[in-house]
């Protein structure tokens, strides 16, 4: 019952999920300090603080609705319902982020801290259920490493189709309307309308299938209590935000580099088609193809050597390249572009391997303790993924404005040389903090395959 092999379609319509949040939050962690600084006319400052202010309140929200998941009966499940529910709202508070009214500085930030702290707000509520869904499609391991592996492909074919279309959108919609500001409300809007259609196409083609031993509502206090006392999600919880860290602070300050260091506006014709791209375009696109790379391969490098290993290589390497990264001069073209394969490679590895460990350690949560809380576990996967983006949004911000950043002016040694760490050294702290969490992760491939059979048996006794 629980361990039948899912069909394609199925992998791909969970797929459908990550690609749809994956589009936004691309856009929301390459484009949204650049949209408020460069085009709304905020202080850098003060968009890092307001990142970490509302993110900390958002981070807390996740948990309430990992519960509320957990809790929720339907005649569609206990996940699926809010992919239904909050498509729409995704897509439509989304826009408003990027609508630019004409107000002072303190109505702007006012603005952007409503409309942003809505959005991530949104976020939970579909994207919780979402990651929280991978624990109930199946309760085989091999067939979530998989699914994980599909949800991640999916994750950066969405970014990579994202960060194709918003720059080409933008001056389309700027030439046409002669605005920059409804030009980025346009295309942003066009990105909201397929993250919409694919939200609900994963809604459509998934099914819950694992039950809980007992299917009965347990107290939030022993949920939580049993929460507390997992190490295993104490120590994927820290080097989740780790890595999360090493990411958004990379993802942030990559077109500061190429506008105020490299500072190469011109555009890179493509081998063999008749298309050209931005040299920041095709920075950001060769990272997201690359991630898929690293997707595609970790699957058997982590059947052959275990997630652990595996994540622990990726990262190690991660750093390596990282620092590498700082010495590149802004003429180095080739090797920017080379060692950005590199790193993007090794990042987009540990992802189906993260969210592979969360379904593990929701199935030693109910093997150990005889409750099933897979929403408040996996709830602790977006929880981390928004910590880790606040901690990296809010460095990225008060570092440009540590380092002196005005933005559309020519920047000073000083402010370059804070972009250059930016992308290299800043990013290194936090593969070496995930490297020293994973270290510690205790549950390998033989003793996850002794608890999925021991849960099977009692599921069954049980059925």
């Amino acid at each position: 019952m629980t361990t039948e092999k899912l069909r394609i379609k199925e992998k791909i319509g969970y797929g459908f999920g990550d690609m749809a949040s994956s589009m936004f939050w691309k856009i929301f962690g390459m484009y949204l300090l650049f949209f408020y600084t460069d085009v709304f006319g905020l202080p850098a400052a003060a968009v890092g603080t307001m990142f970490l202010i509302t993110r900390i309140w958002d981070t807390l929200f996740d948990p309430v609705v990992g519960v509320m998941g957990d809790r929720t009966r339907s005649k569609w499940g206990k996940f699926r319902p809010y992919l239904l529910w909050f498509a729409l709202p995704f897509g439509i508070i989304g826009t408003l982020m990027f609508i630019t009214p004409s107000f002072g500085t303190t109505g702007k930030l006012v603005y952007a801290y409503l409309t942003y702290s809505l959005m991530m707000m949104v976020y939970s509520l579909i994207n919780v259920p979402y990651a929280s869904l991978l624990g109930v499609m199946s309760a085989d391991v091999k067939e979530r490493n998989i699914l994980s592996s599909f949800r991640m492909v999916f994750a950066f074919i969405g970014s990579f189709v994202a960060l194709i279309l918003i720059e080409p959108l933008v001056s389309f919609f700027t030439a046409s309307t002669g605005s920059l500001q409804t030009g980025w409300t346009l295309g942003v809007m066009v990105i909201a309308i397929l993250c919409v259609l694919f939200f609900m196409g994963c809604f459509a083609l998934t099914k819950e299938r694992v039950k809980p031993i007992t299917d009965r509502n347990d107290s939030l206090k022993d949920d939580v209590k049993d929460l507390f006392k997992n190490r295993p999600w104490w120590i994927l919880l820290g080097a989740g935000i780790a890595a999360l860290i090493f990411n958004s602070i990379r993802d942030g300050a990559a077109v500061y580099y190429f506008k105020y260091y490299v500072q190469d506006a011109g555009f890179v014709e493509l081998p063999f088609l008749s298309a050209s791209l931005t040299l920041t375009t095709l920075y950001l696109v060769l990272g997201q193809a690359f991630n898929i790379v690293g997707i595609i391969v970790v699957t058997p490098l982590s059947n052959k050597y275990g997630k652990k290993i595996t994540y622990l290589g990726a990262m190690a390497l991660a750093t390596v390249f990282s620092i590498i990264f700082f010495f590149l001069h802004s003429e180095s073209i080739g090797l920017i572009l080379i060692l950005q394969c590199l790193i993007s490679m090794c990042a987009g590895s540990i992802f189906p391997l993260l969210w592979s460990m969360y379904a593990d350690i929701a199935d030693y949560s109910e093997w150990k303790t005889g409750r099933r809380a897979t929403g408040l576990i996996f709830s602790s996967s977006s929880m981390s993924q928004k910590f880790g983006w606040t901690l990296g949004g809010a460095l990225t911000g008060w570092l440009l404005g540590y380092y002196g950043f005005q933005a559309n002016m020519v920047q000073s040694m000083d402010v370059q040389t804070g972009i250059r760490l930016m992308l290299s050294i800043f990013p290194a702290v936090g593969t070496v903090l995930s490297v020293i969490f994973i270290a510690m992760y205790p549950l390998n491939e033989r003793t996850m395959s002794r608890i999925t059979i021991e849960l099977n048996e009692k599921r069954s006794a049980n059925a």
